[in-house]
């Protein structure tokens, strides 16, 4: 059995890698942050990791007060995990290190995204200066999951509660919503190929998007070296 790290010293980081620095155990976080989940939905946001090491992962985490286990009330009784409150104080955290690692000039961008990925990505390269006083309520479907996005005072919140009348609902998939998000795809060829459906107010997306500001890639070694 895998003893996990002890790095024996009285300081934060130090304590933040024992707490979440086994591997998989900050994807499994990033999978908690915009809500609960079942086993079964962590194993599909995370399909390279085996199930018994998703659940030792699992039962690591709400040992240490990250995550805990609940059943929700009729009729769906399913059990699910979900960050503690203190748990939830890491969003900001995982966000600004996703970020940080999206400048990266090893980035793998060809990789695959999962959706959770490209929804947080989304808040991560929120930037309140380009929002503006733009606004925008929307429904976002990706790969058959729903989240709500609502953009308004210079912040963008996400979630996956249902919204009622939105300006508009937007259906896609992950790998589709990256490329528009990172500009590697225009808008008008995402839909004029049917690869993503907006119904609705397009401005209202495209408010949603302008308040985005897609990562630049870190400089090099050789590119500030001094001659």
């Amino acid at each position: 059995m895998t003893t996990k790290r002890k790095y024996g010293e009285a300081c934060g980081l130090a304590h933040a890698g024992e707490l979440i620095g086994e591997r998989w155990a900050l994807l499994v976080v990033r999978e908690l942050v915009l809500g609960p989940k079942r086993f079964t939905d962590l194993r599909a946001g995370i399909p390279r990791v085996s199930p018994n090491v998703l659940g030792q992962r699992l039962r690591e985490l709400e040992a240490a007060g990250v995550v805990r286990r609940r059943t929700l009330p009729p009729p769906a009784g399913s059990r699910v995990y979900e960050l503690t409150e203190w748990g939830e104080e890491l969003e900001p955290i995982a966000l600004g290190l996703g970020a940080w690692a999206a400048r990266s000039p090893s980035f793998p961008r060809e990789a695959p995204i999962g959706t959770d990925s490209i929804v947080l990505a989304m808040k991560a390269l929120f930037d309140p200066v380009a929002a503006g006083d733009r606004e925008a309520e929307a429904m976002l479907t990706v790969d058959d999951q729903a989240f709500h996005v609502s953009l308004a005072g210079g912040e963008i919140e996400i979630s996956r509660e249902p919204v009622a009348d939105p300006d508009l609902a937007v259906e896609t998939s992950a790998k589709v919503l990256s490329d528009v998000v990172m500009g590697e795809r225009s808008l008008d060829e995402a839909i004029s190929s049917s690869d993503l459906q907006l119904a609705g107010s397009r401005d209202a997306f495209e408010s949603i998007l302008g308040s985005l500001a897609p990562p630049e890639p870190a400089a090099t070694a050789e590119a500030v070296a001094v001659p």
